[in-house]
């Protein structure tokens, strides 16, 4: 650990804690300054001595469903662990706070720490629902004050982030990787980090952030940028071009096994070598000598001149022609973002976020064109194009022969530099696509990679791996799921790390008991209405293993028995009511922290990941589809029910009609 890492400084560091990686940030005055004030009123009215409870909790799911994943609860102990205002802070506080405030408050504040208080939680990553505490916090009235806004910032965001990313995982399916590529869209360094970590505990396999594998332990995983392959445009300026054979160690010229492979390829694919970039071939081949053993290209970069493409362009009547004549009726836009495949970019001057048959143009080749383009005829272009020819939201026709060209550009040059570098004892590992109709690219890449084993006799081809990316959400996954699409990995980034769907989860922090006197809080909005007390919360099981109900009770209250029949009541509504026999009941809290100290064996990153994926079986899959998933109940026990209203009478006032 450097000393940068050992420092605790304002500007997001992480300092070592033991066994734990600490943020500096997260410090006591990381909070909302009417914490403070309240602090020094009830130090003022003599409350030094009083005790409280404080429930953590949410109102509702986010994203529209009916689970969220519980997460950062190791977060909060570090921060329990390290909480002390520092010298600094006080005389910070001093300056800032009105006058008038004596100076014995800021010994007071000085000498605090989370001793004397009891933290209770449900496991980090387990399933959780609302209204039911996944955090209380017991002890001193103003220390437990005190935490309120910096427990709420760790959880907040690291919950819906977890949950958004578990949502990602399940409609993709287990056998597709997901990779993590948000840092540079996320809201600044830290939430950068915290969507690294939490998309990893999520469900994610990787990320491709730098600093959170290195902090985090969780794998990184990266290919190249567009300006790669566009910073090349000839052969002529790979200045290195030998390799070593894996296997006998000479040193052989990749490039030009590569160009041999290319003109054999051009025939199988039928693609001509003319039609491909030049620059692509030697950014390819001067990436495949850096990573022999991981060679992954980025196949969509250059817009290829094309006889298809030409005549387009010179002819833009004839497609208006096509358009009228030959093309299915207009779709309407969708209201999720998504049509028939999957873009984001400009074309034809439109911005496109659904998905279109057409694919983003990033760059135009300049040095290789057809120069058969100009002679091709009129007649010559729409006999081409007629057949394929395909109308988008907006009225534009695409010619997905020209996609087609101008894709395989890409992968004719990858799938040379790879056979290449067979040919030395390497295997490259696959392609990233980065535009387009995803659904239809991903079917052709995998078709070319089929003929490319056959031909070639290398059956590994058949298995690279196909990279897509390109602002992803969940309803274009499932809008690929749809289309049979052929990709192996989604690297995701925008729509995962802020959470464009719900930016925040909506934690709150709510005073439930005084010196053990239960408290209420009462709103013409029932669901604002707290349920008062010191209260225990129990996850009760039927036969075939499925998470049935959570109940919660008051702590004076023994568990529910399994096999006995238990009366689970809507909290304020009467007539909602059903008993339960469980063949299984979870007691969901345990004691995380007391004395000052942690009082269980906190899971590694690894372990909460697995534990995500293990409470979410419990749950039917009613509860997790996509689409108007049903409700899972929580419920409050017969006794806690007539408490809460009993209360609810003695403090709602009495109104008076005249």
């Amino acid at each position: 650990m450097n000393d940068r890492e050992l420092s605790c400084s304002a500007g997001g560091q992480f300092m070592d804690r033991g066994r734990m990686n600490q943020n500096g940030v997260v410090q006591p005055l990381l909070t909302d300054l009417y914490q403070i004030t309240m602090a020094y009123a009830y130090w003022k009215s003599d409350k030094t001595d009083d005790t409280a409870v404080f429930d953590l909790f949410f109102r509702n799911n986010p994203f529209h469903g009916e689970f969220t994943i519980f997460a950062g609860l190791e977060e909060c102990l570090k921060f329990l662990d390290s909480f002390h205002y520092s010298q600094s802070d006080i005389e910070y506080l001093k300056q800032t706070l009105p006058e008038g405030i004596e100076n014995e408050f800021f010994e007071y504040l000085g000498n605090l720490t989370a001793r004397d208080v009891t933290l209770f939680a449900i496991d980090e990553g387990t399933v959780a629902f609302p209204r039911v505490p996944i955090i209380k916090i017991e002890g001193p009235l103003i220390i437990v004050q005190l935490l309120e806004t910096t427990l709420l910032t760790l959880v907040n965001y690291a919950s819906l982030m977890a949950t958004n990313a578990a949502r990602y995982r399940m409609v993709a399916g287990k056998h597709v990787k997901l990779l993590e590529f948000g840092l540079r869209r996320a809201q600044g360094p830290d939430g950068g980090l915290s969507a690294s970590k939490y998309s990893y505990t999520g469900g994610f396999d990787g990320t491709s952030n730098v600093l959170a594998g290195k902090l985090f332990n969780i794998p990184v995983k990266g290919t190249h940028a567009h300006a790669y392959i566009t910073s090349f445009s000839s052969i002529g300026e790979l200045k290195t071009r030998l390799i070593k054979h894996k296997q006998t160690g000479i040193m052989e010229d990749l490039l030009e096994h590569a160009v041999r492979h290319r003109q054999m390829l051009s025939h199988v694919l039928d693609v001509s070598t003319e039609e491909s970039s030049e620059g692509e071939l030697a950014a390819m081949v001067s990436y495949a000598i850096a990573f022999p053993d991981g060679f992954m290209a980025l196949v969509d970069t250059y817009d290829v001149k094309s006889r298809e493409t030409e005549q387009a362009s010179l002819e833009p009547k004839l497609i208006n022609d096509i358009k009228s004549d030959n093309s299915p009726p207009k779709q309407k836009p969708s209201t999720n973002g998504h049509q028939n495949g999957q873009s984001n970019g400009k074309i034809n001057g439109h911005k496109t976020n659904g998905h279109q048959n057409g694919i983003i143009v990033q760059s135009k080749d300049t040095k290789i064109q057809d120069t058969k383009a100009n002679t091709a005829t009129t007649a010559a272009a729409k006999t081409t194009t007629t057949a394929t020819t395909t109308t988008t939201s907006n009225g534009t026709a695409y010619l997905p022969k020209y996609v087609e060209k101008s894709f395989r550009s890409g992968l004719l040059n990858f799938s040379a530099v790879a056979l290449a570098l067979n040919d030395l004892g390497y295997h490259a590992l696959g392609i990233r696509i980065d535009s387009g109709d995803l659904a239809y690219l991903s079917c052709l890449a995998r078709e070319t990679f089929e003929k490319v084993a056959e031909r070639f006799k290398v059956p590994w081809f058949n298995k690279l791996t196909i990279v897509a990316s390109n602002d992803i959400n969940e309803d274009t996954i499932l809008s690929l799921n749809e289309q049979g699409h052929k990709i192996d990995c989604f690297g995701i980034g925008t729509h995962l790390v802020t959470c464009q769907r719900q930016p925040a989860l909506g934690c709150v922090y709510k005073l439930v008991e005084i010196n053990g006197q239960p408290r209420i809080k009462l709103s013409q909005d029932v669901e604002k209405v707290t349920m008062p007390g010191n209260k225990n919360a129990y996850r009760l099981y039927s036969a075939d293993g499925h998470a049935l109900i959570d109940l919660l009770q008051k702590v004076s209250e023994p568990p529910p028995a399994v096999g006995q029949k238990v009366l689970c009541r809507h909290p304020f509504q009467e007539s909602k009511r059903a008993y339960v026999i469980p063949s299984h009941v979870e007691s969901l809290y345990k004691v995380y922290w007391k004395a000052g100290k942690i009082c269980q064996q906190l899971p590694t990153l690894e372990q909460v990941r697995e534990k995500v994926q293990i409470s979410l079986k419990t749950l039917r899959n009613d509860h997790k589809r996509t689409l108007n998933p049903t409700p899972y109940k929580v419920a409050v026990s017969d006794n806690l029910y007539n408490f809460i209203h009993d209360l609810w009478l003695q403090n709602a006032p009495i109104g008076e009609l005249s």
